[in-house]
């Protein structure tokens, strides 16, 4: 799997990128064809990655980077457009979402609903929440689907970790945020899977053609680096 050449197709999407609709998460970027092949084909099976979220022997994140290959299975759309939300565990269509859904999604499998769980948080703490989109109380159809609001949670649910630039820190299951060129921000999921020359961890996001497995972990500006497990009330057995 080769590298990716992000930091190339973002540069030239910035100048021309259209305005999100509600989620305040990464654009759209148009990508390269490479990329665009590898979105259409799904990422190549590797045996030696575990894959099935659902066995219980595994440690949580590995459990989380299975529950990322998951969703690199499925075609979605790049929409960021304000739905209405059923709650608890609402989602938007299947086939649609932006880069948070995927973070979202994942968890999901692993019965941890961070709708849920931020909307809680927000109730109780809303001043310590990100102040960007001029709400004055919660909102559960979009607050979790807002990059600068998972990070808050995160951070709040003590899962923040110290930004590193060394790959073997970012294990599998990690929540990484980064920052757009021009600013915007961007989230996505440590997996189980390495760079071809084994140096670095792959990345569940979507960026644009849906959740991809790529070679972009420092692609991005690093903002922020997460392991939440959920409580014990949340977290699976």
């Amino acid at each position: 799997m080769k590298t990716i050449p992000i930091l190339a197709r973002i540069a030239c999407a910035v100048t021309a990128m259209a305005s999100l609709a509600a989620c305040d998460a990464a654009p759209q970027i148009p990508q390269s064809v490479k990329s665009a092949v590898a979105a259409i084909g799904g990422v190549p099976d590797d045996p030696r990655v575990n894959k099935n979220w659902r066995n219980p022997s595994l440690a949580f994140g590995l459990r989380l980077s299975a529950a990322a290959e998951e969703r690199a299975r499925h075609s979605v759309t790049y929409d960021a457009a304000y739905v209405q939300l059923a709650y608890p565990n609402g989602d938007v269509a299947a086939d649609k979402g932006v880069c948070s859904d995927e973070v979202i999604r994942a968890y999901r499998l692993l019965g941890i609903d961070l709708q849920r769980l931020v909307h809680e948080d927000m109730r109780r703490a809303f001043h310590a929440y990100p102040k960007k989109w001029g709400l004055m109380a919660p909102d559960r159809n979009i607050d979790h689907r807002r990059v600068p609001n998972l990070a808050t949670f995160f951070a709040r649910s003590g899962a923040s970790l110290p930004v590193s630039k060394d790959p073997a820190d970012y294990q599998p299951g990690d929540v990484v945020a980064w920052a757009m060129p021009d600013g915007r921000p961007h989230i996505g999921m440590v997996t189980e899977r390495r760079s071809r020359d084994g140096k670095r961890p792959l990345v569940m996001h979507n960026i644009g053609l849906g959740p991809q497995i790529e070679d972009m972990l420092f692609g991005l500006k690093i903002t922020g680096r997460f392991r939440y497990y959920g409580t014990d009330s949340t977290r699976p057995s």
